[in-house]
């Protein structure tokens, strides 16, 4: 691969978990927009029902994003689907995106959406933990994607280009039985004892014995990193700013960036300023425009601007 090739024109951007800022994140809406705005791939969380159907959700609770409550590992995949995962959005949905009932989506039904796109598209897998079903998520979403046509050599499953991700060094590790480390990303952020208390309304200790579990998975990513197992690293955007020394030698050691998640101007000038070579929005018809304004291109960061 040549350099040229190894840094594109622009970063890649990545449609985190759709377009999300625009419609109800990992709904139908949500992806046809963000592929209607010409993201070049897209992002996606996924968990396991009771009956084994990998469905496309951030959280293992259903409070936040549906009119649904309790763990969705305790959900058939048929009772999912009976549940509102748009309202909470308050945003109208065009006709051409499809009736509320149609919002849900399983990983097969996104495999359709973009094999539907007419171009090359990615799909990046984030495969969430901790998983009551261990690592028998990894299992069934690999024992889908073969079964839809996907090969594990070049990571391909027609016109998709998938790689998979996740913050557990665990999860990585078991993908990399199946899977080539170049298709693979170590998801890392800095963990924060106060903020996982109050995120999971956890007591004080608690809350310091989940940091500390999740301070050892940080630790290990990146490590796993800095040894080169895998090819692409996973930082948030205000792990890149808080760690320069690092994101440097891992750029300098050719790992591959995905960076998430890149909503504000200044942060796409410095991913560009950096060399990043993928990105990950909420936005990602805005982030494209931005990516194609001059002083942008140049890499000139425009702090003084406001955010989008």
């Amino acid at each position: 691969m040549t350099a040229d090739e190894s840094v594109p024109a622009r970063p890649l951007v990545y449609a985190h978990r759709g377009a999300s800022a625009d419609f109800a994140e990992h709904t139908r809406a949500a992806y046809l927009r963000a592929l209607a705005d010409g993201a070049d791939g897209v992002e996606c969380d996924v968990h396991l029902t009771r009956d084994q159907h990998v469905v496309l959700l951030h959280d293992a609770n259903l409070d936040r994003t549906s009119d649904g409550t309790g763990p969705v590992a305790e959900r058939t995949v048929d009772q999912l689907r009976l549940l509102d995962f748009c309202s909470w959005k308050g945003v109208r949905i065009p006709e051409a995106y499809g009736p509320r009932s149609e919002q849900f989506l399983t990983l097969p039904d996104l495999l359709d959406l973009l094999r539907a796109a007419g171009r090359e598209v990615g799909l990046a897998i984030e495969l969430k933990h901790p998983s009551p079903y261990q690592l028998k998520l990894e299992d069934r979403v690999l024992e889908l994607l073969r079964a839809e046509g996907w090969d594990a050599r070049t990571s391909r499953l027609g016109n998709i280009r998938v790689t998979f991700m996740s913050f557990s060094p665990d999860s990585v590790r078991h993908l990399l039985k199946a899977v080539p480390p170049q298709f693979i990303c170590q998801l890392v952020d800095d963990v924060n004892v106060t903020e996982i208390r109050e995120e999971l309304g956890l007591g004080p200790f608690t809350g310091s014995a989940v940091a500390n579990v999740m301070k050892a998975a940080q630790l290990e990513g990146e490590r796993i990193l800095n040894d080169g197992e895998v090819a692409i690293a996973g930082p948030g955007i205000d792990y890149v700013r808080r760690h320069p020394g690092t994101v440097g030698r891992w750029l300098n050691s050719g790992r591959r960036f995905r960076v998430w998640t890149v909503d504000a101007e200044n942060d796409v000038a410095l991913c560009r300023e950096l060399g990043i070579q993928e990105i990950t929005t909420n936005r990602p018809g805005q982030v494209l425009a931005l990516l194609r304004q001059p002083a942008l291109a140049a890499g000139t960061p425009t702090q003084s601007r406001p955010p989008l």
